[in-house]
Formats: structure tokens, C-alpha cells, sequence
């Protein structure tokens, strides 16, 4: 096999011995694989693995130059709304780093505008750089900083449009949605599921379906993403009602007990599904607290109640349940019951919230036997129909906020955001 002066990162044309030629991008061998292969990066984005023994020549067409976007100054349009674009990295911030073959975050909020003109014709466009984090390091020291770079730009411009990983987006836009109280302007949170380097990337139209809400008449904390595994329209969703469904499809965030807020189309149509907060002009009130001391719990079968001993001998003052159905936990058998920890935990002082991993349906307190002793004999508070999720985003949010246990107890059936839906219609499931 001739291979002269090539190495990864470079644009070759691969030659095989029965004639075979293949043209794209030489990828670096991933550490697992044997020395055997080389990998290719083809024009539609996707690898392929061609064994050495049947390669003839590997010719190189152009050497790897690292791109940038260049960066223009745009013209303020005074008829046009302003919007700022954050930056907090993520897929959406990522590009293929050819001499690795890995991902990493490297776009700014600069380079969306640059590489997206469209953008400019929707509305004045800002850029600021927040961070560049992937979304599943990100916690409440994140969260916060978000809510007070949005709240800043909301006294100053027409909407704010966040990006981020898509992983955790949907806690992101939760604790946004308790953090920044009755604002009168739309803050809309979006992402990427294939970074924005790719020809299958479904950055562009996220993006600019979110100036497109962000420059509406609505008001409030919202996800927008896609609305189908085409480039035809997003959802505009609430944002204590969304939740990431899929590991990898562009339509992966859905509404949970809810349905859209509404389509937007790139054209630039926005078409309502339900009634949405207008916008006003209610500066609104920053409230971003949280108490690290929370824990989120996935209740399972053979469960030990060990956990629940560990986070109250660490002193952790809430824990959210993601309980089974109606809202049950091991309980019957001795060995694997719950509630004697559970009663000790909250003894304690650490309150004990109730949702349901169903994500779908509502927990209820009373209906079975089980489910009084959590409700009646220990005082669990049961979440409704809130998602585990938010449920957990919430009680953070409260304990960060307030010291009266049983005020906290009652405020977390309060619906400060859209977070409980006391009607369920046959359409939301599984929307």
C-alpha cells in the first residue's frame, strides 16, 4: 500500500486494488481498534473502515487547514428586533477535530452569526460566549450563572436565545423557568443533536426557529428544538414540560403531560398549538437559588434502602423519589422496605418528594395502601404530574429560597411555572 505524506486530518483519495476509489477525510484509528484498517470520513458525514490488505494508494488531495468562520460586522437594523445570542457550548458549540476524531466544543455565539446569515434578516443579532461546557458538567453553579446573564440582557434586548448540550437542556430550562420570575420577554433555550460541522446537522434551523420565538409577542422560558427528524418545522415547548427522549434523533425532546406551545416554521411563521403568556413590559424578579444538598433517586426493585440511609447521613436536606406508577417504593418486605429509612430521613428534617419514572401520568397519594404510608404516616409530598426532573430542579429551588420546611412542603404544589398539569387530554400522550 503506497501512503506518502498523509496523515489524519487530510483530504485523500483512497485507491483499492480491485479500483475502488473512495474520496473524504483520513480519520485517526480509534485506540480499541486493531492496526488493520484505515477510517474515512465521506461527504455525507459518515465513516467508513476499509482493511490496509486491500488498499492499492492513498493520494492526498489537500492538507488539513483548520477552518474559522469570518466575522463580519453586520449592520444594525433599526426596524428589526434585538436578540442576544448566549453561548454555553455544547453539541451545537462543537466541531470534528479531525487529527483526533473526536468532538469537542469550539463554535461561539460569533460563529452561529457568521456561519448563519439568515439570522440577521430575523433580528439585530448579539453574541456572547457564557461558557463552553458540555451540557452533563453542568449543575446549579451553571444554572445560576445563566439565569443572571439572561436576566441582565433582558433589560437591554427584545428576547434571548441560550445554547447548550442537549443532555441536560431540559434541567436548564426548569431551573430557568423558577429562576426568573414573571418576565415579560421570551428567553428561548435550544441545542443541537449533531454538531454544527455536519451536513446533517440540525443546528441551523434550531437556531433559527429560536431568534424567530425570540423576537414573538409570547413571554416566558421555553426549549425549541425539531419538531420531526425533518428540517420543516420546531416545537415550541414549555419549559418545565420538556424532556430529551432520545439519545440521538433530532426530534428527540418532546412535551411530557403537555402538548407543544407552538410550530415554527424558518420561514418565519409561528402558529400557536395553546394559549401562551404575551409579552409585556414586566421587567420580572431574579430568583436563582438552588440547594446543592438534593439528590434525584431512580426507585427500582431490590432496591436497598441503604441509599436512602447515605444521602441522610450526608446531610442532604431533599430528595426527589422517581418512584414507580402511582408513585410506589419496595415496601412489604422488611429486608427491602424503604420506610424505615425514609421515616428517619425525614426526621431527620429532609424532605421527601414523590414523582413518578413513568414521565406520563400523575402520582396520587391515596389510592393504594402503600401509597398512604408515604403521604399520611411519613409525609412524603406527592409531585402530581410534574417530571422527576423538574420535580428535583424545583425543591433545589425552594430550599436555596426558604428555611420553613412545611412552607416549602406547600409550595411545592404550587404551579409557579407550568410545571403541574391539572388536565390531561388524550393527545398529550406520547406526542
Amino acid at each position: 500500500m503506497s501512503r506518502k505524506k498523509v496523515e489524519a486530518g487530510d483530504e485523500v483519495e483512497i485507491i483499492l486494488k480491485d479500483g475502488t476509489r473512495y474520496k473524504g477525510i483520513l480519520m485517526p484509528r480509534p485506540a480499541l481498534y486493531k492496526d488493520d484498517h484505515v477510517v474515512l470520513k465521506l461527504p455525507n458525514g459518515y465513516n467508513i473502515g476499509i482493511e490496509k490488505k486491500k488498499v492499492k494508494e492513498i493520494k492526498l488531495v489537500k492538507k488539513y487547514e483548520e477552518k474559522k468562520a469570518k466575522k463580519e460586522k453586520t449592520k444594525k437594523n433599526p426596524s428589526l428586533p434585538n436578540v442576544l445570542l448566549i453561548s454555553c457550548g455544547g453539541t451545537i458549540s462543537s466541531r470534528v477535530d479531525y487529527r483526533t476524531g473526536g468532538v469537542y466544543a469550539d463554535y461561539t455565539a460569533e460563529d452561529f452569526v457568521a456561519m448563519c446569515p439568515e439570522l440577521a434578516e430575523i433580528a439585530n443579532i448579539d453574541a456572547k460566549q457564557l461558557m463552553q461546557i458540555m451540557s452533563e458538567d453542568m449543575n446549579h453553579e451553571e444554572w445560576i450563572k445563566i439565569a443572571e446573564a439572561v436576566f441582565d440582557a433582558l433589560q437591554r434586548y427584545d428576547g434571548v436565545v441560550v445554547t447548550q448540550g442537549t443532555d441536560t437542556l431540559h434541567y436548564t430550562t426548569a431551573a430557568l423557568s423558577f429562576f426568573l420570575r414573571n418576565i415579560g420577554k421570551p428567553v428561548i433555550v435550544t441545542g443541537a443533536q449533531r454538531s454544527i460541522d455536519r451536513p446533517s446537522s440540525d443546528a441551523f434551523m434550531n437556531l433559527i426557529c429560536s431568534v424567530i420565538a425570540a423576537k414573538s409577542d409570547l413571554a416566558g422560558v421555553y426549549c425549541c428544538m425539531h419538531g420531526t427528524i425533518n428540517d420543516d418545522f420546531c416545537y415550541l415547548l414549555r419549559g418545565t414540560k420538556v424532556r430529551k427522549m432520545h439519545t440521538s434523533r433530532r426530534d428527540a425532546f418532546r412535551p411530557i403531560n403537555d402538548l407543544p406551545m407552538a410550530k415554527i416554521f424558518p420561514s418565519g411563521k409561528l402558529e400557536l398549538i395553546q394559549s401562551c403568556p404575551k409579552r409585556t413590559n414586566n421587567i420580572g424578579k431574579l430568583e436563582a437559588f438552588f440547594e446543592p444538598k438534593v439528590a434525584l433517586v431512580y426507585v427500582y426493585p431490590g432496591m436497598d434502602p441503604e441509599i436512602i440511609s447515605f444521602y441522610r447521613k450526608k446531610k442532604f436536606k431533599g430528595l426527589v423519589l422517581a418512584a414507580t406508577a402511582l408513585g410506589h417504593v419496595p415496601t412489604s418486605k422488611k429486608r427491602y422496605s424503604l420506610i424505615p429509612e425514609l421515616k428517619k430521613a425525614i426526621a431527620d428534617g429532609m424532605i421527601v418528594v414523590i414523582a413518578s419514572q413513568t414521565l406520563y401520568g400523575r402520582v396520587h397519594p391515596y389510592v393504594y395502601t402503600n401509597l398512604r404510608k408515604l403521604s399520611m404516616e411519613l409525609g412524603c409530598v406527592f409531585a402530581s404530574d410534574m417530571l422527576p426532573e423538574a420535580a428535583y430542579i424545583k425543591l433545589g429551588w425552594l430550599l436555596g429560597k426558604y428555611r420553613d420546611k412545611e412552607k416549602i412542603k406547600e409550595l411545592m404544589q404550587y404551579n409557579f411555572a407550568g410545571e403541574i398539569n391539572d388536565r390531561h387530554l388524550p393527545d398529550m400522550f406520547l406526542f
